[in-house]
């Protein structure tokens, strides 16, 4: 069996996706923020190293005092002109008293007959912090607006599929024996709308068909024992006769035992329709000891095998006294009946724990197969019939854990109760 994957609820799915939507958008925003606001701000230092270049020019041009102030600008007189170069560059700074980083624009220009490099520089310390200013302003804003649009997505998600969600908590308590409609809450959303006709037409019509299957069956059960009851009362009248031979009496006899079988089959079966239909609402806190003792008492009065009891504690359930009795029945004649040699039975009582086994020559192969109806491990072994399936419908139920080991020798057939 594959593992069953893991269910998210909706909400926390929208939200979810919210979140990692919202946290790319604003990763990748605020780096093209990032990189667009340096772009500008190295573009407004440029256009400001170029302006300044170009009034150094213009004043030595007109024959003024050359214009010196290191680091910032610097004009020396060159025997030949050079390239153009723009670059960041690492200077001490006498007024700060410490190295700083500048972006420097160097340029060559003939002027008045002479030739001149005109250095200048621009702090970029400036710029950097105006550049994280805006980038942690930008990130306080789009956080903000962020934990704001999320609690507002979500309070309005939450409106919007609150009908999804009451519907959902009604269906959950839909019971097939209520003689009630399902009650869901209406919705201005059109597809909710629908939702609701579907589902209000669809258990009705589920809860019609279960009312005639369930007559149907109580019916044919009722009915069955009528005639089943004279077959048997008819053969019995037969067999206590003076005109029968010995092959008439043994086939009478194999007739007696197949319509009693028959019996049992056919309240079994009904047996089994009302666990399935949960029609067994009256749950009480039993004693499962003082049960197992009765069940066992009446059992040595009709197999010759021991039972023997072993309590290691007391085990108190919540459930029909009606189906605890059949739950106990069904474990120990299913391990009388494929006891071998009439060995005895092993009955185990616990706190949570209840357990019955019985000697056997090996394992069974398919031991997921042992609690389905009639089910026969070979063509030459005897059919578990319908008494391990009641088993599981019982456990299943009242939310039992029915397991099935072979150890030393033996069939351990063991119920716990996880609700303890």
């Amino acid at each position: 069996m594959t593992e069953t994957q893991k269910k998210t609820r909706l909400l926390r799915k929208t939200s979810k996706t919210f979140l990692w939507i919202s946290f790319l958008l604003m990763v990748v925003s605020t780096i093209a923020l990032y990189f667009y606001v340096r772009n500008l701000l190295q573009g407004e230092v440029e256009e400001e190293l170029r302006s300044t270049e170009a009034r150094v020019e213009r004043s030595i041009s007109k024959n003024n005092p050359i214009y010196q102030l290191p680091p910032m600008v610097e004009v020396k007189t060159v025997a030949s002109l050079g390239m153009e170069k723009l670059k960041d560059t690492v200077i001490f700074d006498p007024s700060q008293n410490e190295m700083e980083e500048f972006r420097e624009l160097t340029t060559f220009s003939a002027i008045n007959g002479k030739n001149y490099r005109i250095t200048v520089r621009a702090l970029i310390v400036e710029s950097e912090d105006i550049l994280i200013a805006v980038i942690v302003s930008y990130l306080i804003i789009i956080l903000l607006v962020f934990i704001f649009l999320f609690y507002l997505n979500k309070a309005r998600n939450q409106r919007l599929w609150h009908p999804f969600f009451t519907n959902l908590e009604a269906m959950k308590g839909f019971s097939l024996a209520s003689e009630k409609s399902i009650e869901l809450l209406e919705s201005d959303i059109l597809e909710f709308s629908e939702l609701n006709n579907e589902i209000t037409t669809l258990t009705d019509k589920v809860r019609t068909d279960y009312k005639n299957l369930k007559q149907y069956t109580e019916d044919v059960s009722h009915e069955m024992q009528t005639p089943l009851a004279i077959i048997q009362a008819k053969i019995e009248n037969i067999i206590n006769g003076d005109h029968l031979n010995d092959m008439q009496f043994g086939q009478l006899t194999s007739i007696q035992k197949d319509i009693q079988r028959l019996t049992q089959m056919n309240k079994r079966l009904t047996l089994l329709t009302k666990i399935e239909n949960q029609q067994f609402t009256n749950p009480e806190l039993l004693d499962l000891n003082d049960i197992a003792k009765q069940r066992i008492d009446t059992f040595s009065e009709i197999y010759p095998s021991n039972i023997k009891v072993i309590e290691r504690g007391r085990m108190h359930i919540k459930m029909d006294a009606y189906l605890a009795d059949v739950l106990i029945d069904n474990l120990l004649s299913n391990a009388l009946k494929h006891s071998v040699d009439q060995e005895s039975i092993s009955v185990e009582i616990g706190d949570q724990e209840f357990s019955v086994s019985n000697k056997g020559s090996q394992k069974l192969q398919n031991p997921e197969k042992l609690f389905s109806r009639f089910y026969r491990e070979s063509d030459h072994k005897k059919s578990t019939g319908l008494g391990l399936a009641i088993v599981k419908k019982i456990c299943d139920l009242y939310d039992f854990e029915q397991n099935y080991n072979f150890k030393n020798g033996k069939h351990i057939f063991k119920i716990t109760n996880k609700n303890g």
